[in-house]
């Protein structure tokens, strides 16, 4: 019988910057074998939340609950500007991310291969272009077999064609079972390889679900329409404290 239970589950995030309320009351939760998109304004809480569900913040109230296997790592991140230290290549970049897991070099250069940058294996890190950076990223994400990854704007800045890429290796990792969390701007990319939609507005969800469920609540014939139909009339900005009654 096929495990349908969320690899991740989080329930009533809120996440609170001095009297700078970020996040209220979020629900999500993160299945295998899915690619689910983070979408919303400028302001509406989409890094935080990240950060929260990838564990580098405490949420100021609820819980996140991991409900995958015991791997070398739970959860694998991009941050949105990855940065690697110069005068490594590519290979001895990933190689030493491998060693931190008891991974070696046949576990670097798998992750390499995977995502389509075994030919740039001995170029320096400082050479290699937005979107090698953003693919070596995407490696270091994957590096002990995370059952979920979580890419923080993995298209932003990238030429057409690399934003395309990127987006179908996101595709890829689902397609081996693994649970993606991805947050973007660009709604196009969005349609062609989301398989579920988080959409957020003034640190709430303002919807969740299938694309096909979400379309049919709200209405739209393309994303774009549905997601202003989703986050018409909400503002770009956070709340104050004790201002989100």
């Amino acid at each position: 019988m096929t495990d349908t239970t969320p690899l991740l589950e989080a329930t009533g995030i809120d996440h609170d910057y001095g009297t700078v309320s970020v996040l209220r009351d979020v629900s999500v939760t993160i299945e295998r074998g899915r690619v689910t998109a983070l979408i919303g304004p400028n302001g509406a809480g989409k890094s935080t939340l990240i950060r929260d569900l990838a564990g580098l913040h405490e949420p100021t109230a609820g819980t996140i609950t991991y409900n995958g296997p015991d791997t070398a790592r739970e959860i694998g991140y991009l941050p949105q500007h990855p940065a690697f230290r110069p005068g490594f290549t590519a290979f001895e970049t990933l190689q030493f991310y491998a060693s931190l897991v008891g991974g070696d070099g046949t576990d670097a250069m798998a992750q390499l291969e995977r995502v389509g940058l075994e030919n740039a294996a001995d170029r320096p890190v400082e050479a290699l272009s937005g979107g090698m950076t953003r693919l070596l990223g995407i490696a270091q994400s994957t590096i002990g077999d995370p059952p979920i990854v979580i890419l923080d704007e993995p298209g932003s800045g990238l030429d057409p064609s690399m934003g395309l890429h990127v987006f179908d290796v996101a595709a890829d990792l689902a397609d081996e079972g693994i649970a993606v969390l991805l947050s973007s701007h660009d709604l196009e990319l969005v349609e062609q390889v989301a398989d579920d939609l988080l959409i957020l507005a003034d640190g709430r969800v303002a919807e969740q679900g299938s694309i096909a469920d979400v379309r049919a609540r709200v209405g739209g014939s393309s994303l774009r329409q549905v997601y202003e139909h989703a986050v018409g009339g909400h503002r770009d900005t956070v709340q104050v404290v004790g201002d989100h009654a």
